[in-house]
């Protein structure tokens, strides 16, 4: 098994020099590009930099099966994505097992993230979630580690607590098992300015962000700009509304809402992939990349306002939809049966004589 080199203490600076495969493109806002490759943007204050365009870990657990998950993985590395997100709850590990498994030979040319679900929990529950993480994906380390889904009031608070994630996250990076720490959520851009008011050093905070976005609740406007002003890395995220239901329903086009989100001054616009046609669209729109001009934001912020204005487009703002168990459970709330997870939950304890019940 071939496994990314762990970091050593006082390591950190030199890796993060290291380029990510054969990636030479780096962006430069108002400047149009057409190539073969996918550029690069900085993370943050940091010395790395990353694909403007990055693979959401959630799509990649649904796809058909597991070789289908590798030729997506395949597929976005070749292509010059170097960012893959995933998270420690995502299919009840099966996402994490699926790109541990594509990455095998592949770890060196990716900068390689997962998130933490503690919900309010304590420091060794998140150590051993990180441990399990990096398990499932074959790897010595994790160049980014971030807390998954802060969607309560009181997350900030249980975050920097003594014995919380902080001390978690301030630990794995002693450790040399994570390079970069943040912290992601897509409920309230108010709970996001909370966290960042901690002063804990996050490297990077992820957020969703698209045009229905800038009306409703918005990270765009409210969190975006406290970002970039204290040098934070901002990673964008559901640029197409998660499931895409703005695209089936015609307000806009894939690639509309993918070039708006890539347009705003983020690192990398994280997108969902589960099939193969899937990765060619995303990459044909990234590889060609030509940021909007503020005129064209304008026009398509303008159009999706007489829907942007209830939600009804951004369910992971105003329902349980989106909302995952682990965190409801944590904060003892109770869960939407009808939800992914949930039916994987409790699927899971189905009595099927077999230790783990198989992938459905």
């Amino acid at each position: 098994m071939l496994r990314a080199r762990r970091l050593k203490a006082g390591e950190t600076a030199s890796i993060a020099k290291r380029p990510f495969g054969n990636v030479a493109s780096v962006y430069v806002p108002g400047q149009r590009h057409q190539t073969d490759v996918i550029p690069l943007r900085p993370f943050g204050k940091t010395d790395v930099k990353i694909s403007a365009l990055g693979l959401g870990g959630h799509h990649l657990g649904q796809a058909t099966d597991e070789p289908t998950a590798k030729r997506i993985v395949d597929a976005a590395v070749d292509g010059g994505v170097t960012f893959f997100d995933n998270c420690w709850e995502y299919h009840r590990g099966k996402t994490e097992d699926w790109m541990g498994g594509a990455l095998k030979g592949k770890r060196d040319k990716v900068f390689l993230m997962t998130k933490v679900c503690t919900h309010g929990r304590d420091k060794n529950l998140a150590m051993s979630m990180l441990e399990e993480s990096l398990t499932r994906l074959q790897t010595d380390h994790l160049d980014l580690w971030q807390i998954h889904g802060v969607s309560f009031d009181n997350d900030p608070e249980l975050f920097i607590r003594p014995n919380g994630a902080a001390e978690a996250l301030e630990l794995a990076k002693k450790q040399g098992k994570v390079r970069f720490t943040g912290f992601t959520g897509h409920k309230d851009p108010k709970i996001h300015l909370a966290m960042i008011r901690t002063n804990f050093p996050f490297d990077s905070v992820q957020m969703p962000l698209n045009p229905f976005d800038y009306h409703y609740r918005s990270f765009e406007t409210l969190v975006l700009p406290e970002l970039n002003a204290r040098k934070i890395a901002p990673l964008g995220m559901k640029p197409m509304n998660g499931a895409g239901d703005a695209v089936t329903k015609g307000v806009f086009s894939a690639e509309e809402m993918l070039r708006y989100a890539m347009s705003l001054p983020v690192a990398t616009t994280i997108t969902g992939m589960d099939k193969p046609e899937v990765v060619q669209q995303n990459l044909t729109i990234a590889q060609n990349f030509e940021p909007l001009t503020t005129t064209e934001m304008q026009a398509l912020r303008a159009r999706c306002r007489p829907q942007a204005l209830d939600g009804r487009f951004e369910l992971y703002k105003v329902s349980l939809k989106y909302d995952n168990p682990e965190a409801r459970l944590a904060h003892y709330f109770p869960i939407d049966t009808e939800q992914m997870e949930v039916k994987e939950m409790l699927r899971a304890t189905d009595n099927t004589g077999h230790p783990f019940p198989p992938y459905k």
